[in-house]
């Protein structure tokens, strides 16, 4: 929500700009909820070949960028690699909800022989860790961990014991998410989840008396993971280190 690539992104963050707006995805005028975090000018085609990208729900279209990002900043040669000893754990908390939702709303206008053929592969929560690995080659484990909002942090830290097991030597590791659709915030506002201010400035405040709920947003992040010699001897930028990891 706050920039279409890492450097628009962070600059963002540091200027402390807020991504919160009215929904514009879809009509929300019948609905209690007004605000979301959306990703903001998004064109895909200027990420993803067309044909690919009418094959992609939303949320493995942002998989899919963030982890080119990812690997493009890392500069790792794949093709310099033994891709057997290169994995993705990618994750996701809902998977391809605006794909089911369209698809379901086609089977009560049109029928079931109208349902597209791509509705599975499309909506299911895997799909986004099988892209990266088809599109890069990659042959280790791809593998999905869905934990709600802890997914993202889980298949980080899973990557890491299996780097650190000796499993793999390098992961692209992450999640992404791309559920405001009228469906996805119907659901979360029937749970009484999110907030229903209308003042963007003050309707993500969690730890504020006045709080109501959370707001809905949609993006996705990815990492490189790699053992210290494999980053040492390539001569990688290292951001930081993880030294644990633990779940309950």
């Amino acid at each position: 929500p706050l920039g279409n690539d890492v450097e628009s992104f962070w600059n963002s963050i540091k200027l402390g700009e807020n991504g919160i707006d009215e929904i514009s995805l879809f009509n929300a005028e019948n609905l209690k909820v007004k605000m979301a975090a959306e990703v903001k000018n998004f064109d895909v085609n200027n990420f993803i070949d067309k044909k690919e990208s009418k094959r992609m729900d939303r949320y493995t279209q942002f998989a899919l960028i963030a982890s080119d990002e990812a690997i493009k900043d890392s500069n790792l040669d794949l093709n310099s690699l033994n891709k057997e000893r290169i994995g993705v754990i990618f994750g996701s908390g809902i998977g391809g909800i605006r794909t089911i939702e369209a698809q379901i709303r086609t089977l009560a206008l049109k029928g079931p022989n109208r349902i597209s053929p791509l509705t599975i592969p499309m909506g299911i929560s895997n799909i986004a860790a099988g892209t990266i690995s088809i599109r890069h080659g990659i042959l280790g484990s791809s593998l999905s961990l869905t934990s709600a909002c802890a997914t993202s942090t889980h298949c980080i830290g899973e990557a890491y014991r299996s780097i650190k097991n000796g499993y793999l030597d390098i992961i692209v590791a992450g999640g992404s998410e791309a559920s405001i659709s009228e469906f996805g915030i119907s659901s979360f506002q029937a749970l009484t989840a999110l907030s229903k201010s209308e003042d963007r400035n003050r309707a993500s405040i969690p730890f504020d008396k006045e709080r109501n709920g959370f707001v809905m947003g949609e993006g996705a992040g990815a990492l490189i993971l790699e053992d210290l010699e494999s980053a040492l001897n390539r001569g990688a930028k290292i951001y930081a280190e993880i030294v644990g990891y633990g779940s309950t």
